[in-house]
């Protein structure tokens, strides 16, 4: 058996790979792995950035949509407001409209009330007058004589008077009835 048969025992190769295997993993050590290191470095730094960013542009978001939210209840806010109000104005209009329309017919009633009222005066006068010269002829005609106006003045005017005075009580009675 020989020495040279066994691969399990090192020989003079195996300490040359060791050798270079060591340099290589030093070389590698030197020179190649701080590029990496940096570049990997480099990198969590801008995946950290861009979470960041991501975080801030996500709130930014939130507080967008919370802004936005609270402009679009402002503006709701601002509708039924705008609704309430011209509602108030409505019924503002249509109350006007109605108190002028009853101080219109109120008026219209007065008006008309007072032309009744001077209307039946004016019958009631002509009536008087005429009354005073139909007794005057009846007086004449029972009598059978003329009868003296001027003398018997003072009983027509008193005959004219009560006779205002019950057609003036009944045109106070009905418009007291009206009301």
């Amino acid at each position: 058996m020989t020495t040279a048969g066994i691969f399990l025992l090192p020989n003079g190769t195996f300490f040359i790979e060791l050798i270079v295997s060591i340099i290589l993993i030093l070389a590698i050590y030197k020179w190649v792995l701080p590029p990496i290191n940096k570049a990997m470095e480099e990198r969590q730094e801008k995946i950290r950035t861009s979470l960041e960013a991501a975080d801030q542009a996500r709130a930014d978001a939130e507080a967008a949509d919370d802004e936005r939210r609270a402009v679009l209840e402002e503006a709701r806010h601002q509708a039924r407001e705008i609704v309430a109000q011209a509602n108030r104005t409505a019924e503002q209009v249509r109350t006007d409209a109605q108190s002028r329309g009853q101080s219109e017919y109120e008026r219209i009633v007065g008006n008309a009330e007072i032309e009744v009222g001077l209307a039946r005066q004016r019958a009631v006068e002509e009536a008087a007058t005429r009354m005073g010269e139909i007794v005057m002829d009846v007086v004449e005609r029972v009598i059978g004589r003329e009868v003296n106006f001027e003398a018997h003045r003072d009983l027509i005017d008193e005959a004219v008077e009560a006779l205002r005075a019950d057609t003036s009580g009944g045109a106070a009675a009905n418009a007291g009835a009206r009301q």
